[in-house]
């Protein structure tokens, strides 16, 4: 069995050296693109990281509200929001082509990713910029949301994610960091929903309800103080199952 392992990364947030304590236990990287959070030299610092560690590498695009981390939601015209995805993205396929990588996928940050889950409209605008941009990219998106159906009418091949250390609302969805019970805090609880989201069991939303997710990866936040120890109990159970850390497959270039 194969299943993506994926964590962002590259946000300046947390101790100095997690990334590079991270970077060797997963398979995926979303690296921060300089809107919401990182500059040119953690971009660079980041990507070089992965590729020591053969870790695909992917832009994790989000709203230029460093504020607020990129975790508030917000209303751009269509202009402005390709305009935003299309200079984060050529800012870290520069830096990744310097380096000798090659840029894998796209991941949308924040609030920006939440709002895609929703709204098929921004959904399908994001997934065509991804498209133009590089029809080769995977999208990755929250699993059942609009942004993974965008994607695949895109033609772009897709990642459906789950969160190991975020909890669900009844209809899949995340629940809203504002909500006190929003992020999971214990080794354990973040264990036990990955084993769950891995494996295709149910897990409880915050309403106390089972609902069921089909997952191509499994997403840990880099900058949550819990970071590394979920990383390396995930980790350490992924590799007693015989499950192999593996990015999702991107379509070919002729696709």
């Amino acid at each position: 069995m194969r299943m993506d392992l994926n964590c962002d990364l590259g946000e300046l947030t947390g101790p100095a050296n997690q990334d590079a304590e991270l970077m060797p236990l997963i398979s995926s990287a979303n690296i921060a693109c300089g809107a919401h959070a990182g500059d040119e030299d953690t971009m660079r610092r980041t990507v070089a990281l992965a590729l020591s560690h053969q870790v695909a590498i992917g832009a994790h695009p989000g709203y230029a509200d460093p504020d607020h981390f990129g975790r508030r939601p917000m209303q751009l015209s269509d202009d402005e929001l390709e305009a935003l995805l299309r200079s984060q993205l050529i800012r870290l396929d520069a830096i990744t082509r310097d380096l000798g990588g090659t840029l894998h996928h796209v991941k949308p940050h924040g609030a920006l990713y939440n709002q895609a889950s929703s709204d098929p409209t921004l959904a399908t605008l994001i997934a065509a910029t991804v498209k133009t941009f590089n029809p080769v990219l995977v999208l990755v998106g929250a699993a059942g949301g609009a942004l993974i159906d965008a994607g695949q009418r895109a033609g772009l091949a897709v990642a459906r994610e789950g969160f190991a250390d975020r909890r669900y609302q009844a209809d899949g969805l995340l629940v809203p960091r504002s909500h006190p019970h929003a992020v999971l805090e214990s080794d354990e609880e973040a264990l036990q929903q990955a084993k769950a989201l891995v494996t295709g069991q149910s897990i409880q939303s915050v309403e106390g309800q089972p609902i069921t997710l089909t997952i191509d990866t499994l997403c840990l936040h880099g900058d949550g103080p819990h970071a590394l120890s979920f990383a390396r109990r995930i980790r350490a159970w992924m590799n007693s199952q015989g499950i192999a850390p593996t990015p999702p497959a991107p379509h070919s270039a002729t696709k």
